[in-house]
């Protein structure tokens, strides 16, 4: 089964993660779609599979076997690049880099906590900060205009608006408007009439009540003129 599905920069690639643990890259040329390479990856279940946005020929992951793993495509899959197995205490649910700083990256784990990571090392990525949302951190969507601002779906609490600056994390605005688990999340993102970014409006979804909302955070959220 395949749990999740990134593009990488150029879209000419798919990094897909599957149910039994493997990746595949999956290349797109001429609107046909072909495997160019698949491995086993992780012990269990594949939930987050993302390219690195300023190193493309990099692939991280991350499973309920609670590894954090990041994979280097010029190499043999078989090779790690690194693979931390201490800091997540549950599954890991997402992987996301900063689009404004190479070297910011974020994980979601059920274990409730988003975690900011230094990647300036490849092989040995510092963990720098974590916050706890309350909930299993099911996605990540950072703010398509504003850099360090992140939307985060918490799962059984709801969605959290979290500034995440250097080696700290802040939650600026919680949401809990939906009557079950929190799985959906994204900014609305576009030009507006005058070319700046939009308002803040967020997208949200819930699975059980197959609730969704459109909604605009109460707080002040800073826009920015120049879209990431």
């Amino acid at each position: 089964m395949c749990l999740c599905i990134d593009w990488n920069p150029s879209a000419t690639s798919l990094a897909v993660g599957l149910s039994d643990g493997s990746v595949s890259i999956i290349s797109l040329l001429e609107s046909q779609l072909s495997i160019s390479r698949d491995w086993k990856a992780h012990d269990f279940e594949l939930w987050a599979a993302s390219f690195d946005i300023h190193q493309p020929q990099l692939v991280y992951t991350g499973s309920d076997d609670c590894k954090f793993s990041c994979w280097d495509l010029r190499d043999d899959p078989s090779n790690l690049a690194f693979q931390n197995r201490k800091v997540h205490t549950m599954g890991i649910c997402c992987i996301t880099k900063s689009p404004s700083d190479p070297y910011t990256l974020l994980t979601g784990c059920y274990d409730e906590h988003l975690r900011v990571w230094d990647v300036r090392s490849i092989s040995k990525p510092v963990h720098e900060t974590s916050i706890s949302l309350g909930g299993g951190v099911w996605r990540i969507k950072h703010h398509p205009s504003v850099p360090n601002l992140v939307l985060a779906a918490c799962m059984h609490n709801g969605f959290a608006v979290v500034k995440v600056k250097g080696d700290t994390a802040e939650v600026i605005e919680t949401y809990n408007k939906h009557g079950s688990l929190a799985y959906g999340a994204d900014w609305q993102r576009g030009l507006g009439r005058n070319g700046r970014g939009k308002n803040n409006v967020i997208a949200t979804c819930s699975f059980y009540d197959q609730l969704l909302r459109v909604w605009i955070p109460e707080g002040d959220i800073p826009e920015c003129d120049t879209v990431l």
